[in-house]
């Protein structure tokens, strides 16, 4: 039988916080990427 760890609310705000934060981040890659490669397209047209 698998155990489930029950987390506290103090765990359960930071890990929000977390994973808020990394998907901030995962975004401004995404965005990143984009610009760079719309700016290298449009310099060879």
């Amino acid at each position: 039988m698998i155990e489930t760890v029950k987390l506290n609310e103090a765990q359960k705000k930071s890990r929000r916080g977390r994973n808020i934060a990394l998907g901030l981040v995962l975004a401004a890659l995404v965005i990143l990427f984009y610009v760079v490669t719309m700016i290298k397209l449009g310099g060879m047209a």
